[in-house]
């Protein structure tokens, strides 16, 4: 059975099962991009001079430097020094260290965002900076974290794209893989913008519904 012409359900299936990659690779970068990410965070309020000015050039360079330049880096780049990663390796690796210096940035907002009586609180208590960061900050600092973090993971997800220019099977590279049999672009590209849709819109509603009921909890 066909649709619109040479479109087939086995072409309609392979865009569904390129959904599966998408949401993998991206699992990958946010996963591993928040490991990263925290320790960026800790790194930019940590009371070092040194530690708080090498998270400040890394951040700084790395939001300077478009995502799909460190996929040419990691995928091409360390190929020449024979280092040959395969796709989603390298995707995902190129993706770590961009979500890191983000969702660092962004943690680092939310910790900055805790009022000083907390603390100073935590001095009174004797506590020493791991503790008070561990058991009054960082918890309280989650929950504003929230919102900002889930609407990157929209971000993340929508930026896999790019990884179709490396050769990786996702959503967007599937689409261009059955254009290139059947051209029919319009159909097709719509079809991935829908899927993208889909997987998108529901985080953004939960960004945007946490994001609300914290500022009603606020007030």
């Amino acid at each position: 059975m066909t649709m619109f012409g040479s479109f087939t359900f086995v072409h309609l299936f392979y865009l569904i099962n390129s959904i599966g990659w998408t949401l993998v690779l991206s699992a990958l970068a946010f996963v591993l991009g928040a490991i990263g990410g925290f320790g960026v965070m800790l790194a930019r309020i940590s009371p070092r001079p040194w530690l708080r000015w090498a998270a400040i050039v890394y951040i700084e360079c790395i939001q300077g430097i478009p995502l799909l330049i460190l996929l040419f880096i990691v995928y091409f780049g360390l190929s020449v020094y024979g280092y040959s990663l395969p796709s989603l390796v390298a995707a995902g690796l190129a993706m770590m260290v961009y979500v890191a210096a983000y969702l660092g940035d962004i943690w680092r907002g939310c910790i900055d965002a805790m009022p000083k009586p907390q603390w100073e609180a935590s001095e009174c208590l004797a506590f020493s900076r791991w503790q008070t960061l561990r058991l009054v900050i960082i918890p309280q600092a989650v929950r504003l974290s929230l919102p900002p973090t889930v609407g990157f993971l929209v971000q993340i997800i929508k930026m896999t794209s790019l990884a179709s220019v490396i050769g990786f099977v996702e959503l967007t590279r599937a689409g261009q893989i059955i254009n290139n049999t059947i051209f029919q672009p319009f159909l097709i590209f719509s079809l991935v913008g829908v899927f993208y849709f889909a997987l998108c819109y529901p985080l953004s509603r939960w960004s945007e519904a946490m994001e609300k009921k914290l500022n009603v909890a606020n007030r």
